[in-house]
């Protein structure tokens, strides 16, 4: 059974907004408190996200007591947003599946549309537990998520960040690195384990929490965004599509669902509890 341990833990109140580092969580089946129970949809109620609005980096979402937020970016007076009541849904796309979510209030429409530069509205998941279910594939019955991208927690691994600078500094693009794990937006970071070990993980518990884990994850263009600046590159997809592309994905992270409530916390021990997975194993970067 091997043994690492929490080093970090991350919420993003907003989908796409700012990442926010906590010391502790609690985990509900659809992912941690908090995390991604908002998002903002285009006037056709597509999800907006980074991939096509890069300065949503540089945008801070604070939670507020009772489900709330408090709205923040450089050069503009902050807003406070609370959480709509649900008298009624509008339609969501998120990467093509459709969930209804509750609209918030026109000013909360009016801030965010004013910062991006393009009309769009910000909308409330009211009820996780039967809203958006995670992918059939690759979901047990039953399972929910939130606006994450498609799992409840996505776990990622200090030693695996460490190694993917080393190929980054020996590549085409070594002046972009080395990179932090925010270009990752993970939940769970672990400190402890081998480079890549995560990738035969099947079943792990943290802290009090036991999770299993749904399948790899698949990295895009978001990874290239500078969380400080909201610049882009071309690292880490460049260089993890000549070392980690694996069925056909540029993979970095494990995507994991819960098994159990509870709480976790910085410092508390990760236990690999079964192996199996992807069959790149731990030495599928060279």
């Amino acid at each position: 059974m091997e043994i690492a341990e929490v080093q970090s833990i991350h919420l993003y109140p907003v989908k796409a907004f700012q990442g926010l580092a906590v010391d502790a969580a609690a985990v509900e089946p659809w992912g941690l408190a908090g995390d991604r129970r908002w998002a903002l949809i285009d006037d056709g109620g597509k999800v907006v996200t980074q991939r096509e609005q890069p300065r949503l980096a540089l945008a801070a979402a604070e939670p507020l007591a009772g489900g709330g937020l408090r709205l923040s970016a450089a050069g503009r007076a902050a807003a406070t947003v609370e959480v709509p009541e649900p008298s009624g849904t509008v339609p969501v796309n998120i990467f093509g599946q459709k969930v209804e979510a509750v609209p918030a209030a026109p000013a909360a429409h009016a801030w965010c549309s004013a910062y991006l530069g393009q009309d769009v509205r910000l909308v409330h998941l009211d009820d996780p537990a039967t809203r958006r279910p995670v992918d059939p594939e690759y979901a047990l019955p039953g399972e929910t998520v939130s606006f994450a991208d498609g799992y409840p927690l996505l776990v990622t691994a200090s030693a695996s960040l460490d190694a993917l600078n080393s190929l980054i500094s020996r590549g085409r693009h070594a002046a972009e690195g080395p990179l932090p794990m925010d270009r990752f937006r993970p939940g769970v970071v672990v400190r402890g384990t081998e480079a890549w070990a995560e990738d035969e993980w099947t079943r792990l518990s943290i802290g009090e929490v036991v999770f299993r884990v749904a399948r790899t994850c698949r990295r895009c263009v978001v990874t290239t965004t500078d969380q400080g600046t909201a610049a882009r590159g071309r690292e880490p997809l460049y260089t993890l599509a000549r070392h980690r592309r694996i069925d056909g994905g540029l993979i970095f992270g494990q995507n994991v669902v819960p098994l159990t409530r509870g709480t976790v916390r910085v410092g508390d021990p990760v236990r690999v509890l079964e192996r199996g997975g992807s069959g790149a194993g731990p030495n599928a970067a060279r």
